[in-house]
């Protein structure tokens, strides 16, 4: 193998190479010194240059700025150069260091971190220390958080109930990396970017590490383990990207996090999700369950060995934790649940108060958390936030996929129940998933029979569609899907989109308002105070 006969050439040790096939080809993937990843990028992409099928459809990039696909020997020089640019030797003994004493580390262009959050240091690639002080590093508690739906809820509420507990807490999610309540850094931050810039602030005691999907495929996990993970659920989304193109393939992908796992550590998972269940068959780390229903078969099952649960039974959660019972709380109560309407949010709840238990989180701090998050809209922004503006009920949220939008639909239309209001829809999509999935969401919306929808596009999440182009696929489901031409409307502009929704409705009604670019948010939320304290 040419790739092989390179790596050779540039002197690495012969690695573990693994080529996934799949529907839209194939992807490539292998070891590389630690030190040298922007140049084993650069053979992975010069080696499917190489084979390429169509050269119309990757075109061979020019030397000298990347290797030369139809010439080995300038591609080898090429390469020399750019790894020994790269390579600091320095920086790989000291993380071989770190490994032999258990430590963990981190390694990018940022510099050289070893020990995590309070028991770290970070020093620049090119001043790196000839002495270290190990006795001064350690790790912290970290926790993974994946899923479909619900990661930044299940995050934010973990990281409460550490906070609770008197640990400082840093964790990162879709709206940035957070410290205690001070925000750090501000954007989508939820793959290994954000967990590294959590992990090398010295004031974390414990890091909740929000672990997209998109990250995982890219970039791998940002640890080599964690104390405890949590996968949430497993929906249709992002198929055709980076070789997933079923549930199947986005549950291996999220499972991933069970590698981070060791024996002394637990991977939380749904028993409602039947997916879940399957493939747990096949995992060898410490598992717990929760479900909607304390009485589900595994969850009755796990306890019979001595396994951690948490579910709802008559309106209660419950925790079982080493043989005991605990009581967290009535789910109506629970102000994140909407007197129980929102059982998506039952389901992180759950979820997330089994990995504080397991944590060694109090129970009764985890009940006092679940007793008060989400009273405030400061509590979980973004998420099932909540305005009565002259009689009108509104709620924004992330909503993302038909699943989230279904779960969202039925909370608004519990709502709807006992205003006999209207129901509004505020409906958009990012541009990289297909048309298949875009009318999908569309077949989402129309089954919760909206009275009024405005198709809106996703500024920042176009992604290579054109202006409008969404919002015309789902216009045109919409419409086959029962919905009238006269009950939609579309403004393109995510604010406008929103601002015209509030105008659209009447005492009593409901409107939904799935806003998803954080910048059009803060607008929007701005926007929305004001109308309140003018109504």
């Amino acid at each position: 193998m040419r790739v092989r006969a390179m790596m050779a050439a540039l002197g690495w040790p012969e690695r573990e190479f693994a080529v996934h096939r799949h529907r839209s080809g194939a992807s490539l993937a292998f070891a590389a010194p630690e030190d040298q990843l922007l140049t084993a990028t650069e053979i992975n992409e010069w080696a499917w240059q190489s084979i390429a099928a169509n050269a119309a459809d990757f075109p061979p990039p020019q030397a000298p700025g990347h290797p030369a696909s139809w010439d080995d020997d300038a591609a080898e020089r090429t390469l020399r150069l750019m790894a020994r640019g790269e390579a600091n030797p320095a920086a790989v003994a000291l993380m071989q260091s770190a490994a032999t004493q258990h430590l963990p580390f981190f390694f990018d262009d940022e510099g050289l971190t070893i020990g995590a959050g309070e028991g770290s240091l970070t020093w620049a690639n090119d001043a790196l220390p000839a002495d270290v002080p190990w006795r001064d590093l350690h790790d912290i508690p970290t926790v993974l958080v994946t899923g479909s739906n619900g990661k930044t809820t299940t995050v934010r509420l973990l990281s409460a109930m550490f906070e609770k507990a008197g640990r400082r807490s840093g964790f990162n999610c879709t709206d940035g990396v957070f410290v205690g309540n001070e925000c750090v850094a501000s954007g989508d931050y939820s793959g290994p970017n954000g967990a590294r810039r959590v992990l090398r602030d010295r004031r974390v005691q414990t890091a909740v590490l929000e672990t997209a999907r998109g990250g995982i495929l890219r970039r791998g996990l940002a640890v080599h383990r964690a104390d405890a993970a949590i996968v949430t659920n497993i929906s249709p989304d992002h198929f055709g990207e980076y070789g997933v193109h079923d549930l199947s393939d986005l549950a291996d992908a999220k499972l991933v996090l069970a590698r981070a796992i060791g024996d002394d550590g637990v991977l939380v998972l749904n028993a409602d999700d039947p997916l879940l269940l399957a493939k747990s068959s096949a995992l060898s780390c410490p598992l717990a369950w929760f479900s909607l229903d304390d009485a589900h078969p595994r969850l009755l099952a796990h306890r019979r060995e001595g396994g951690a649960t948490c579910g709802v039974a008559d309106g209660v959660m419950w925790l079982d934790l080493h043989g005991e019972r605990h009581r967290l709380g009535d789910v109506d109560a629970m102000p994140l649940t909407m007197a129980g309407s929102a059982r998506y949010n039952i389901a992180n709840i759950a979820g997330a108060a089994l990995v504080a238990a397991c944590m060694d989180i109090a129970t009764q701090t985890i009940a006092e958390v679940l007793a008060d998050f989400g009273a405030s809209r400061q509590d979980n922004p973004g998420r099932l936030e909540r305005w009565q503006i002259n009689g009108a009920s509104v709620l924004l949220d992330y909503a993302h996929n038909p699943e989230g939008l279904s779960g969202l639909l039925g909370v608004a239309r519990s709502v709807v129940a006992k205003t006999q209001g209207r129901l509004g829809l505020l409906l958009g999509q990012a541009g990289n998933r297909d048309d298949d999935a875009i009318r999908e969401l569309a077949r989402t919306a129309a089954a919760a029979r909206p009275d009024f929808v405005v198709l809106k596009d996703l500024d920042g999440y176009m992604r290579g569609r054109g202006i409008g182009e969404v919002p015309q696929i789902l216009r045109d489901a919409l419409l086959v899907n029962g919905m009238a031409d006269s009950n939609l409307r579309t403004i393109l502009p995510e604010v406008e989109a929103a601002q015209a929704m509030l105008a659209w409705a009447q005492p009593g009604d409901v409107v939904v308002l799935p806003v998803h670019n954080l910048a059009a948010r803060a607008v929007v939320v701005a926007w929305l105070d004001g109308q309140r304290a003018a109504s």
